[in-house]
């Protein structure tokens, strides 16, 4: 079976969050990740994390300076600056942190001058960070609405254009399954381009249990198709988050 981490930005939220590290080790997790993690000291997040013997799969960017605002903005025209120094300042964070990739969020925005923007970062970020994962993630519209990157043919398209060795695909199942209509075989036609899992049970987000997609066969299809990273639990718990993980502990 996959390697499990849990995304504290949605599991565990019963607990004050650097209180949540400990729960989900004490789950059984070894490893999280965290949306946007900015508003904590970084030296304290790392200290929770070493304390605990937890890795950190992965942080989004931008921003550090996020306060509910727009969901990043790589592909926004005229942000181009604002971009890079706000990348800059999350890039110090991840690396403080030991992320293993760093997604970067489109934003809001439509059109062939957003595409050759959203290009443009991604390649000024694959050069400013290349040790460093990169990942982009196709977020269905109706979770985000207008969000730049809604479909997984578009996102193909604009890794093979950037073409750059350590920018690749984040494949959230519960995303795929409301873009295509079929997360199975998304994964069966999107597996090469894949760096990042993440799961939850469509259509309403909550455990990632068989419906409308069957997870024990997912999870199969991981194993086989060669994929060594990791698989996030970022869902909605129904309930408190311990008392919605039979699916993890069935799985592992």
């Amino acid at each position: 079976m996959p390697k499990f981490a849990a995304n504290l930005s949605f599991l565990f939220k019963e607990y004050p969050f650097l209180e949540r590290f400990a729960e989900a080790k004490a789950c059984g997790f070894e490893a999280v990740e965290v949306l946007f993690p900015y508003d904590e000291p970084a030296s304290e997040v790392a200290k929770r994390m070493a304390d605990l013997n937890l890795k950190m799969v992965l942080i989004n960017t931008p921003p550090p300076n996020y306060t509910g605002g727009e969901r990043g903005f790589a592909a926004v025209p005229g942000l181009e600056d604002r971009f890079r120094k706000d990348f800059k300042r999350a890039l110090r964070y991840a690396q403080f942190l030991g992320a293993e990739h760093m997604h970067i969020m489109a934003g809001k925005a439509k059109g062939l001058v957003a595409l050759e923007t959203f290009k443009k970062n991604l390649a000024w970020a694959a050069a400013e960070a290349p040790s460093m994962s990169l990942t982009i993630e196709p977020i269905n519209p109706g979770d985000m609405p207008g969000y730049f990157l809604d479909d997984f043919d578009l996102a193909i398209e604009i890794l093979e254009s950037v073409a750059e060795l350590n920018l690749g695909l984040q494949f959230d199942a519960y995303h795929a399954q409301i873009i295509t209509g079929d997360a199975m075989l998304a994964w069966d036609k999107y597996a090469p381009y894949v760096r990042h899992i993440q799961i939850a049970g469509p259509p309403d987000r909550h455990e990632p249990i068989k419906g409308l997609v069957d997870y024990p066969a997912f999870f199969r299809a991981v194993d086989e198709s060669g994929y060594r990273g990791w698989v996030s639990a970022e869902y909605i718990p129904k309930k408190r988050t311990e008392e919605g993980l039979d699916w993890f502990r069935q799985a592992k």
